[in-house]
């Protein structure tokens, strides 16, 4: 659950380094596919659509969360948020090579998805499944991995690093790492025991 905080954070931040390579982008592929640039209304509307338009998927991901948890569970809703997560990052990374804008405008949208569900399933699961005397902590693991995904994201975000043409699609997908692992490694957690108890009767379990 950890990771899917940190995704959001990651991904809230990381748009704003390549602006400027993206737009261009766009310019390009507009003039090879209409004969003409781009009118600087419409280029203002399309990037405020990639930027808007994770929120949007953070509350499509949000309104999921409640029915997701209690259907599949904490764990497997949180497993199933890395989904979203990895066809968004292949859709932004591979976005120059097919010459397809519209890639970034749907990676975004599905990153948002995975980080709206990500975030409010893994308050529930780690609240759930944190020891009484470490609740508190664990609770704050959201927020402080927030911050810590914004931070690795503006760093990536530096020209010395992936900030530069080369190399925005690598960071538009960089946002898989914390999803790999995720996926790699939560299979191996217990399930939520307020979950196998209310929701799933398994007292024993839960025990």
């Amino acid at each position: 659950g950890i990771t899917g905080a940190f995704h959001y954070g990651l991904q809230v931040s990381i748009i704003n380094s390549p602006a400027e390579y993206i737009q261009s982008f766009i310019r390009e592929t507009w003039l090879k596919r209409y004969g003409s640039s781009p009118s600087a209304d419409m280029m203002t509307f399309m990037w405020s659509f990639i930027v808007s338009i994770y929120s949007i998927g953070g509350l499509l991901g949000s309104s999921s969360a409640g029915y997701l948890s209690v259907r599949f569970g904490r764990k497997k809703a949180l497993l199933l948020a890395n989904i979203p997560a990895l066809v968004g990052a292949g859709l932004m990374g591979l976005s120059r090579l097919c010459g397809s804008f519209e890639m970034i405008m749907a990676g975004r949208l599905f990153s948002g998805v995975c980080g709206g569900l990500a975030q409010n399933v893994h308050i529930m699961y780690a609240g759930e499944c944190a020891p009484r005397n470490l609740r508190g902590l664990i609770a704050i693991t959201a927020s402080t991995s927030i911050a810590a995904g914004k931070f690795i994201g503006f760093a990536l975000g530096l020209r010395e690093v992936l900030g530069v043409e080369a190399l925005w699609p690598v960071l538009l997908a960089a946002n898989a790492v914390p999803a790999l692992l995720q996926f790699l490694t939560l299979p191996f957690f217990p399930d939520s025991p307020r979950y196998l108890l209310i929701d799933r009767k398994d007292k024993e379990g839960c025990i």
